[in-house]
């Protein structure tokens, strides 16, 4: 893959498009429990949750990390916003429905805005701390921030870069996509162009970050960078550099149970595990875990047995470490079929160790339970033949689906982004939404709840 803006892979009409959308807007007091529409001023190729700041009786507030990649008039930018959650079933089904694309949300409220040398394709928050995040650019190096303590600055044209807190060198070419936090340890994963998957620990520098930063910085200081790297940042050279692909990496996923274990997808239509305590060569190397390049990995936090992957083939596919095997094609637990283009980011459910979510250049993300395969599907999806294990489809975006993240403070939220700003008359489409509960509740507590309404309106009506 080599532009994720760029087209592969067979997208739906504008007229096909246009009338799913048309229908899934009709659905959304129906389907949702909650949605917010936020249109951006500019593309944004991803988005992730920050640290819940406040909780209120009907509404949480949290932070929101977006990227803004501009046509170069004004500077690249890395946004924190500040994101009022609507709790569940707080909502009126009337009013979730009645947004105006064009707009923005109430909301989605912008905070503070980085400066960035270069475009930001992809944020990770470090889950320890998540003020802490890295940015991949189109360079090799990884920027890591500490969004607290980093000033607020105007992009305008020539404004100078803000001043990364951290550079983390070790790729000899550019590295734009693939990027992980530990959720064990403060390491950093990174893939690149060169074929290789570097690990840095930033463990002895993080604590110190917030005191060096608030004494060497004031709120009027502007940083500086030179070719994308700010010549006062510290740096920190990688712990490991592995080998193994043979074209970009696009991916990358640390075990959920050991920074020292992680795996990785690339252009190869490779799926490689490593171990960094055997070194640095391929734990398991499966050599077509696709039919095509793979743009994306996630490994089960609640069941460290299980990964996904995602394709320029279109489909999902889930394996299970323990019966991967080097060489020849892989065997996965399963293949989730329910794109019309190529998958672009795929990630698990932080609440349910069956549930997992894939977005594609199709404009869909669709949530998924392989516990449901083999029983009713179609729950949410609008068709009662829906493929197995797929039980509820976010028509909301009209375009490329580039990124999604689900909020491990609120796990049926969800925030996603869209690359459809030529129909919304801005940048693309921001949404935060969380489907509603009857859908993902357990059977029998669903149907004791409509048991009880199904009581109380008997009673009403004698």
């Amino acid at each position: 893959m080599k532009d994720r803006a760029g087209g592969r892979g067979s997208a739906p009409t504008e007229a096909s498009v246009e009338e799913r959308y048309t229908q899934w807007k009709s659905l959304v007091p129906v389907l949702y429990d909650w949605l917010a529409n936020h249109n951006l001023v500019w593309p944004s190729l991803s988005c992730r949750w920050g640290p819940q700041l406040e909780q209120a009786t009907y509404k949480n507030r949290q932070r929101l990390y977006l990227s803004e990649q501009t046509d170069g008039s004004v500077p690249n930018t890395l946004v924190i916003a500040n994101c009022e959650v609507v709790k569940p079933r707080v909502a009126a089904a009337e009013h979730i429905a009645q947004f105006n694309e064009e707009a923005r949300s109430p909301f989605v409220k912008k905070w503070k805005t980085i400066i960035h040398p270069g475009e930001v394709n992809r944020i990770r928050e470090l889950p320890q701390n998540s003020k802490i995040v890295a940015t991949h650019t189109d360079s090799p190096d990884v920027l890591i921030w500490d969004v607290e303590s980093q000033p607020n600055r105007h992009p305008v044209l020539g404004a100078s870069a803000s001043r990364p807190d951290l550079v983390l060198t070790g790729h000899q070419e550019n590295a734009e996509f693939a990027l992980a936090m530990c959720p064990t340890e403060p390491f950093v994963l990174s893939g690149g162009k060169d074929q290789s998957v570097v690990l840095w620990s930033i463990h002895d520098h993080i604590s110190s970050l917030a005191a060096d930063q608030g004494a060497a910085k004031s709120p009027g200081s502007k940083g500086g960078a030179v070719n994308g790297k700010s010549s006062d940042s510290p740096t920190i050279q990688a712990r490991g550099i592995f080998q193994g692909h043979t074209d970009t990496v696009e991916d990358v996923q640390f075990c959920p149970s050991s920074a020292q274990e992680f795996c990785s997808v690339g252009d190869d239509s490779c799926l490689i595990l490593w171990d960094a305590r055997t070194g640095s060569a391929p734990v398991v190397k499966v050599e077509k875990a696709h039919s095509a390049d793979l743009h994306c990995v996630d490994w089960n936090p609640n069941d460290v047995n299980l990964i996904l992957t995602g394709s320029a083939d279109n489909t999902v596919r889930m394996f299970d470490r323990r019966n991967l095997t080097n060489g020849g094609v892989g065997s996965p637990v399963h293949i989730f079929e329910g794109h019309s283009a190529a998958v672009l980011c795929v990630q698990w459910s932080p609440d349910r160790s069956s549930v997992f979510g894939s977005a594609a250049e199709d404009g869909i993300l669709n949530v998924w339970d392989y516990g449901k395969i083999g029983k009713l599907e179609g729950a949410g999806t609008g068709s009662s033949d829906s493929p197995p294990g797929l039980f509820f489809r976010h028509a909301g975006h009209r375009d490329k689906v580039v990124d999604f993240h689900w909020n491990s403070s609120d796990p049926w939220t969800i925030v996603s982004v869209s690359e459809d700003g030529e129909k919304t008359g801005g940048g693309g489409t921001l949404q935060i939404w969380r489907m509603m509960d009857l859908l993902y509740r357990p059977e029998e507590e669903v149907l004791a709840e409509l048991d009880k309404f199904k009581s109380h309106l008997l009673t009403c009506a004698s």
